[in-house]
């Protein structure tokens, strides 16, 4: 009998990624084809149909399916979302716009804030009023809900987010507007924030709601999609979709809270760093994926990658507060707009990348497709890093002539540049984007890169890779196999996973472990509900988190809240030694005499059933050379390099650069002085400077 397989696919702005899996013996086949952003769906179906093809498997033997998507990031990023309507108290209306009084840039007079996904005219405020303590609550009446309810429906809105004031307290009247909606038969889609986000902080509660109204009908049209095509070509596995947490759940919960979903693809990226790092011994690690739209940049401290439990969509810059504040557990990352297809062009007398993209309609102009204007492809074309007859696995041939003229018309004759100058200046500005975006993930926030080893991966990431882990003195970098479908791999490694989180102000002092038994255990409810709903079997693994401060601070910590089930002293005990241990880790120093408080409670659940890189063992002879190229790197008429094929590779056989290394999936740049040498798993590990 045919073991049953594995299938992993990853939808990004310029190419989707695939990864076929035999979990018995650990056998993979990776695939790339072009997206189609107009219709995601359509790119799956065809790379599916074609990897299958090429594989020989029929789609009966796929078990699984694994996906991570950039649907909802997009229609926020792009406004192009439902119209979408804003049900609020009373008095309340323009909490959304608003937002803090906090500024990201405090001497800038001219700072910009991310725009608001809907507008003011979309906002509805209703007479009603929850109190958190003394007073009586006043209860909306249920004419007013009809009224409103019934001009919002005539208006032609699509979804409804509903945010009232201390609803994450006591969800009542929230519970009554849907009641109402429900009783009147509304073809509406409706977002309760006491659902979505039952935190306190109202400008962030109200704009986690408004975004996941925003794009639930989008997600849940899109979903149904998907599982149709693919049950039209014979595979009707469980489909599994990748959250911002690095945790799977059901069609049927994506398409319910899909702003759990903003970071799905690049979070699974870092889940195969991850995996890649344990395969390596290293515990330490600093994560740049580059596609073809962005570049994402992570980290992972002792093994594992830190969550957050806030998360920022749309930044106008590189800093916190500065995007729309969503309240989902999310893997810390950076996202900026560099990517492989990031348009460069000559402005006010130098060159400027992006944030604008080429996509995969029409991509680069060296993909032609109708591209006119040149990217950091192109360039990286122009400078003799790619190979045209090779790229993605020869499926693609590149327009070299095409590059250089695109390269020569937008930036190398209006700044008097060669052209071979031109592209030299896009990949160092390129990188450039990527260095400082880095700095912040690893510098700013208390890393030092000397002590991490640099995870390249992306169809475009180990292009930049090399030079980037020089310009932070990064000594290591690991090039994973299947670099260039590192989200799709990271799938693989993933278990379903849900986390319910609830506002509850708790005292830490003696008479607090009863509400916190029974606050652990209304929050276990609901994620051991939501994780029966998947089809996959096995044993759970719980886990209690809190944001604790001291009493009176405005911003908390997050903790990992001890067993509940103990004496309340030793519980108490532990809970301030927990506490008392992260606040000198974050600040430097303890106060064991104040008084703590807890506020926001987390419950996470997991599933474990991910099956892991599963490590292959290089098969190459070490005879790995193919042959030579000329390449620029910035000096004189450019340099004959070596030209090796990563798949004839060895281990204990080194590679110096500066050369480049071929695969299917993406490409290789060493830099001179540079070693690689691969890994007893596969992975190529370079030495950076290491000749020199």
């Amino acid at each position: 009998m045919l073991n049953k397989l594995r299938l992993s696919f990853d939808i990004g702005g310029t190419f989707t990624d695939f990864v076929l899996q035999d979990p018995a013996t650990g056998q993979t086949r990776f695939w790339k084809t072009l997206s189609t952003p107009s219709a995601p769906e359509k790119a799956v179906v065809r790379g599916v149909i074609d990897l299958l093809a090429a594989e020989k498997v029929a789609p009966e033997r796929i078990d699984m399916l694994l996906h991570a998507t950039t649907v909802a990031t997009n229609a926020i990023l792009e406004r192009k979302g439902s119209k979408t309507a804003l049900i609020t108290t009373q008095g309340f209306r323009d909490v959304l716009l608003l937002g803090r009084q906090k500024r990201y840039a405090t001497y800038n007079m001219h700072m910009a804030k991310p725009e608001p996904l809907i507008r003011r005219r979309d906002i509805f405020e209703m007479s009603e009023r929850v109190y958190l303590k003394e007073r009586e609550a006043q209860a909306p009446a249920e004419a007013e809900v009809d009224g409103l309810l019934d001009r919002i429906a005539a208006a032609g809105y699509e979804s409804i987010a509903v945010c009232l004031l201390h609803s994450y307290a006591n969800p009542t009247h929230e519970r009554l507007i849907a009641a109402r909606a429900e009783a009147k038969g509304l073809k509406v889609a409706l977002s309760l924030s006491s659902d979505v986000s039952p935190r306190y902080r109202e400008y962030e509660r109200t704009s986690t709601a408004v975004a996941n109204a925003y794009v639930k009908p989008i997600v849940a049209r899109y979903v149904s999609r998907l599982q149709t095509a693919l049950k039209e070509q014979g595979i009707h596995s469980d489909l599994y979709i990748m959250q911002s947490n690095g945790g799977l759940v059901s069609p049927d919960l994506a398409s319910d809270v899909p702003v759990r979903i903003v970071e799905s693809g690049p979070a699974a990226g870092v889940l195969m760093c991850k995996a890649v790092g344990a395969e390596e011994g290293i515990k330490d690690l600093l994560t740049f994926d580059m596609g073809g739209t962005t570049a994402k940049l992570g980290a992972i401290d002792n093994g594992e990658p830190a969550i957050l439990p806030t998360f920022e969509v749309d930044q106008v810059q590189y800093t916190k507060g500065s995007g729309l504040p969503l309240n989902i557990s999310a893997i810390e990352l950076l996202e900026i707009g560099a990517g492989g297809g990031s348009i460069a062009r000559a402005e006010l007398g130098g060159i400027r990348i992006g944030p604008e993209s080429a996509g995969s309609e029409p991509g680069p102009v060296c993909y032609g497709n109708g591209g006119t204007r040149p990217t950091v492809t192109d360039a990286n074309l122009v400078l003799g890093y790619l190979n045209p007859g090779t790229f993605n696995g020869g499926n693609m041939t590149l327009d070299l002539a095409g590059a250089r003229a695109a390269v020569k018309t937008h930036v190398a004759e209006p700044l008097g540049l060669s052209v071979e100058e031109a592209a030299w200046g896009i990949h160092l500005m390129a990188t450039a984007n990527m260095e400082r975006a880095l700095r912040i993930v690893s510098v700013e926030r208390g890393r030092d890169p000397r002590n991490y080893a640099l995870v390249g991966f992306g169809g475009a990431g180990p292009v930049h890779a090399a030079r980037l882990a020089r310009s932070l003195s990064i000594p290591k970098l690991i090039l994973p196999r299947g670099a260039g479908v590192g989200s799709a791999v990271g799938l693989l490694a993933a278990d379903p996973k849900v986390d319910h989180a609830l506002t509850r102000l708790v005292p830490i002092a003696p008479g607090a472990l009863a509400t916190i038994v029974a606050l652990r255990d209304e929050l276990r409810a609901r994620a051991v509900a939501d994780l029966t709903r998947l089809s996959a079997a096995g044993a759970q693994s719980h886990r209690l988190s809190v944001t604790a401060r001291y009493a009176g601070q405005g911003y908390e910590i997050s903790v990992d809240v001890p067993d509940p089930d103990q004496p309340e002293d030793r519980f108490l005990d532990a809970f301030r030694a927990a506490f008392g241990t992260a606040y000198r880790r974050t600040y430097g120093y303890h106060d064991d005499a104040r008084p703590i408080e807890a506020v926001d409670w987390t419950f996470h659940a997991a599933l474990p059933i991910g099956a892991g890189l599963t490590a292959s063992q290089p098969t190459g002879d070490g005879d790995s050379r193919i042959g030579t190229r000329r390449a620029w790197f910035g000096t004189g008429e450019g340099t004959e390099i070596a030209i090796h094929d990563r798949y004839r590779m060895a281990p204990g056989i080194p590679v110096q650069g500066p050369c480049v290394i071929e695969e299917a999936e993406t490409t290789i740049v060493l830099l001179p002085g540079d070693v690689a040498e691969l890994s007893a798993t596969g992975n190529l590990i370079v030495t950076v400077g290491a000749a020199a």
